[in-house]
């Protein structure tokens, strides 16, 4: 069995207990709840004594299932918790349906106290409906970003693992709650401490809030070229906006004619139908995710009207953009989260 270091003991001795108050929405997912409850209780093991308790909460009081079907027994509902108290809500799956009236009331409630409040994967999308991220710095999984960009432009959204702004803590989802969780463990009790939690995870780099939670351009496309790499990141800059293949060029000091080679040559795919596909992606994520109208999608995807819209998103899609919603016209969808 794991010995805890001394040092890391003697870091905690005087330390006062803190609880978490985990807010189980819904189908929440479990990697991220699990990431930040276990550092937690590893914690406790390294220091030899109970330096974090917590309380699994939730609508009704009774359970909460996760998005993988497994259920949850809580400890308490939306009852009034303590100032002292950290609040950790975790979404997942469908989070708009699964914030409610009463949790968004509970949470405005609790954030007037004072009280830390987080959202741990799509939780962040709860905390922004209840206007506690509002001129704030804050993150979500980047797959809700687009959505959550365009329904929330008060809030200063950034791509990183996970973003500590005051009182308001997020993070993008999956393991970055272990990352999360590690950095308050270090601020409460010290780096020592927060190592050791990491070793016992076999967490063998801890990342910051520096660190974006998407892989490298580079990476993702499985190419080494800095020219290439570099337009990549123009197009994703500018979807509203499309700029021509001669701008892009133009950028990189290339003709368009080597822009086309490199396309062709490392994506098998000329930049226009390279950039389509970007424009068309972010389009399908906010059909998904938000009650924005198909003109709106179209104009915020840099098409000039829901017809032109509507051709490409057929033909890439081999579906309408109403039928990617469920709908025959523009009424609110279901909306998915991861």
């Amino acid at each position: 069995m794991h010995t805890p270091p001394a040092r890391a003991q003697k870091s905690c001795d005087h330390a006062p207990a803190r609880r978490f108050v985990f807010v189980l929405l819904d189908r929440f997912t479990m990697m991220s709840f699990a990431g930040a409850i276990e550092p937690l209780r590893l914690a406790n093991y390294v220091a030899g004594k109970p330096l974090y308790t917590w309380v699994l909460a939730g609508e009704g009081g009774v359970a909460a299932t996760c998005s993988n079907g497994a259920t949850f027994k809580l400890d308490m509902g939306l009852a009034e918790v303590d100032r002292d108290d950290t609040i950790l809500v975790c979404g997942g799956i469908d989070v708009q349906r699964a914030t409610t009236r009463p949790i968004l009331n509970w949470l405005r409630r609790e954030a007037r106290r004072g009280t830390v409040i987080g959202g741990m994967c799509t939780g962040a999308y709860a905390l922004a409906k209840a206007g506690l991220l509002d001129g704030k710095k804050a993150t979500i999984h980047w797959e809700n970003q687009d959505g959550f960009a365009e329904e929330f432009e008060q809030v200063k959204l950034s791509k990183a693992v996970f973003v500590m702004d005051g009182n308001r803590l997020t993070t993008a989802g999956g393991i970055s709650s272990i990352d999360l969780v590690l950095k308050l463990i270090a601020a409460d009790h010290g780096s020592d401490l927060a190592a050791s939690v990491a070793d016992l995870l076999i967490y063998s780099s801890i990342r910051t809030d520096q660190d974006t939670q998407r892989l490298s351009i580079p990476t993702r496309i499985g190419v080494r070229h800095p020219k290439l790499s570099q337009v990549i990141q123009m197009m994703e800059g500018n979807i509203e906006d499309p700029l021509s293949p001669a701008d892009l060029a133009d950028q990189v000091e290339m003709s368009t004619r080597q822009l086309e080679r490199l396309f062709r040559r490392y994506l098998n795919r000329s930049p226009k139908r390279y950039y389509m596909e970007l424009r068309l992606s972010k389009a399908r994520n906010l059909l998904m995710q938000t009650d924005m109208s198909v003109i709106n999608v179209a104009l915020a995807c840099g098409f000039a009207s829901p017809s032109h819209f509507s051709k490409f998103y057929r033909s890439h899609y081999n579906t309408t953009p109403y039928r990617e919603r469920g709908t025959t016209g523009p009424t609110p969808p279901t909306r998915l989260s991861i």
